[in-house]
């Protein structure tokens, strides 16, 4: 798989891989929910996930040598793709409607099976893991983004500050986020495990703009017990574009 060129937008990358299986509807924390059929506005279509593993966007070699190939083969084969097929065998077990969106499920995670939440948050975790990254990344936001980091943190290094430490002091497995609250504020939070932001029964709650696996499975191959050195590496392959379009659309 090539990696994307400038040239290509993140929108008509969306619009071209989701119009087969997506169909968007704003839900009540303005995240932007996917069902079947066809894609409705590309504006916000970056808020939308599937219930199933879409493609990656780059080689998994791209993000060298921040992150190694072989890792990227293996979280996005393997990991990612388990969470994906057993999130399909949750819905059907538990006979989930697939035109009621993903977002709506997590939102009420906690009416649903243990297989359910695990599977569900980590498809989810991984789906936007892989759009919030990319090759000839990193450097900072710009913008409205950078504006409202600068306004909730007080500058880019200090809210990279807390984001780091929400990441290596995450205790065992879990995420690391950057949310808008209801308020629309931002904010900086960890969650355990592959539960995320927007269960319900997350005590740290908002819309996901960029979120980092701190499982082992994400960086030991090349750092081993090295944590913070892969949460350091991290940033130089953000794709700040793609968390700014998230940030918009979250505002809706």
């Amino acid at each position: 798989m090539k990696s994307l060129e400038n040239g290509l937008s993140r929108r008509e990358f969306l619009s071209n891989t989701s119009k087969a299986s997506l169909a968007v509807g704003l839900v009540g924390t303005g995240i932007l929910s996917a069902c079947s059929g066809e894609v409705k506005g590309d504006e916000k279509a970056i808020l939308a996930t599937s219930f199933t593993q879409t493609p990656l966007a780059f080689d998994f070699a791209a993000l060298e040598p921040h992150i190694d190939a072989q890792t990227m083969e293996i979280h996005y084969t393997k990991h990612a793709a388990g969470y994906a097929k057993n999130l399909g065998d949750a819905i059907s077990e538990e006979t989930v409607d697939t035109n009621k969106p993903l977002e709506d499920v997590l939102a009420e995670v906690s009416k649903y099976s243990t297989k359910m939440r695990n599977n569900g948050g980590g498809h989810y975790n991984h789906e936007l893991f892989w759009k919030v990254m990319g090759p000839n990344a990193g450097g900072k936001p710009t913008g409205e983004l950078a504006a409202a980091i600068d306004s909730s943190f007080g500058s880019f290094e200090e809210f990279v500050s807390k984001f780091d430490e929400a990441a290596k002091t995450r205790f065992g497995s879990g995420w690391a986020w950057l949310v808008v609250g209801a308020d629309k504020k931002l904010a900086v939070g960890s969650t355990p495990n592959q539960d995320n932001p927007l269960m319900d029964i997350s005590e740290f709650k908002g819309t996901p703009l960029l979120g980092l696996d701190v499982w082992e499975h994400a960086y030991y191959l090349h750092y081993q017990n090295r944590r913070p050195e892969y949460v350091t590496a991290f940033w130089n392959v953000v794709n700040w574009n793609t968390v700014s379009e998230r940030y918009a659309a979250a505002l809706v």
